[in-house]
């Protein structure tokens, strides 16, 4: 199960991304049994997208301040009217209307009690692929030494488009490059573990850290030294 406490939080961040994520887990998750929890205090259109709000069709919805959230939240007003203190309205996929429910107050004490359950009773134990956590958490020397786990072969066009670019945005590759979100996503955690960008601060973008002169010296390339990215700042 994932759950996003605050979905605006992200949105605020990486709008793009973190709505194709969403749906891409939506789609295919639950096929292999990956549920979403999303919730969000800001039930407005650039948090909660058509493009999310059709890949999550089972909604809820607690005491809004007007039926312009309602709507957001469950195509339809209403949601104003609840009283509070647990008040709401429950969406199910594939029902025609919502149904008024009262939930129940869960202290953190209560949540922790039912985790040590099904940790305890857990019919078997979590099954672990070492060789992918390993993947995960290798150290591995400089860029291409080691036994592969920092390389890629679409790095050197990666950072020649950063380069050439100025910007280092996970979803500019996958544009450019016609990839995957999570490929794209490496290609953009190598660069940063070899310094060609710099790491994330917060919502401030990253900064490009390698100019062409350095890309033709490490991947042998022949980009002009007049190249536009070389130290801009990058989304």
């Amino acid at each position: 199960v994932i759950i996003i406490d605050e979905l605006a939080d992200l949105m605020m961040v990486a709008s793009k991304d973190v709505e194709e994520s969403i749906c891409r887990i939506a789609q295919l998750g639950r096929a292999c049994g990956i549920h979403l929890i999303v919730a969000t205090q800001r039930p407005s259109v650039d948090v909660i997208t058509g493009l999310i709000k059709a890949n999550i069709p089972s909604r809820i919805a607690f005491a809004v301040s007007n039926g312009t959230d309602s709507r957001v939240i469950m195509d339809a007003s209403g949601a104003e009217k609840l009283l509070g203190k647990g008040d709401m309205l429950f969406h199910a996929n594939g029902a025609s209307k919502p149904t008024r429910a009262q939930g129940a107050f869960v202290s953190d004490e209560e949540v922790e009690a039912i985790r040590d359950f099904f940790l305890q009773n857990q019919v078997a134990a979590p099954s672990y692929d070492e060789s992918v956590l390993s993947e995960l958490t290798g150290g591995g020397g400089g860029l291409g030494q080691g036994n592969g786990k920092q390389d890629d072969d679409l790095l050197p066009d990666a950072v020649r488009l950063v380069v050439e670019s100025g910007t280092a945005s996970i979803s500019m590759i996958q544009r450019r490059l016609r990839v995957g979100y999570a490929r794209a996503a490496r290609l953009v955690d190598i660069m940063e573990q070899n310094k060609f960008v710099s790491e994330p601060d917060g919502a401030k973008p990253r900064k490009v850290l390698i100019d062409a002169a350095e890309y033709n010296r490490i991947f042998g390339g022949n980009l002009q030294s007049g190249s536009p990215g070389s130290g801009k700042d990058t989304d």
